[in-house]
């Protein structure tokens, strides 16, 4: 099983970076995100047989619930995402996944954080392209971040297809 621990997005959110891909697709071509599969990758364990560990990593992870802004967009080579603006909550909470993951002897990527939602990939702009365009498209929409979930990534008909295995709630912010 492949498996990754990720947040959820508000609709409000789902609609901003669904307006920003359908600007990415009049203005080139590639593989663009489903509704379904937009989320921000907090940890990926990749594939292993452990899932109920996993979930047991996740669930010990006690962390405040906090608001997320997603603003910009970038790329890495020819995925192109849209960003989040600075949030410490966000980085505490995946410092905190991915230690409770270490914890269980899950070996993770090295890499350095850098939050993101994908887009699209494998795009090829066409003529005229104006990311600015797709910067405008997205806004600056915001929405409070809840619960972390373990996923689980497949093929389904063809199509990838990520399925909820496990969540845990985060704790709600006092009034």
């Amino acid at each position: 099983m492949r498996l990754f621990v990720a947040i959820g997005l508000s609709q409000e959110v789902r609609s901003a970076l669904l307006a920003a891909i359908d600007v990415l697709r009049r203005q080139g071509r590639g593989n663009f995100t489903r509704p379904e599969n937009l989320h921000l990758t907090l940890a990926f364990i990749g594939e292993t047989d452990r899932a109920q560990e996993a979930e047991a990593a996740i669930l010990g992870v006690e962390a405040p619930a906090f608001s997320l802004t997603v603003e910009g967009i970038g790329r890495f080579q020819d995925l192109y995402w849209a960003g989040t603006a600075p949030c410490p909550p966000l980085t505490t909470l995946q410092r905190q996944v991915e230690g409770a993951l270490r914890s269980w002897e899950f070996p993770l990527e090295r890499r350095p954080f850098r939050p993101h939602l994908t887009l699209c990939r494998s795009y090829r702009p066409g003529p005229g392209f104006d990311p600015a365009a797709v910067k405008r498209a997205l806004g600056a929409p915001a929405c409070p971040i809840d619960r972390i979930r373990l996923m689980a990534s497949s093929r389904v008909d063809g199509r990838l297809t990520y399925t909820e295995v496990a969540h845990k709630r985060l704790q709600p912010l006092a009034p």
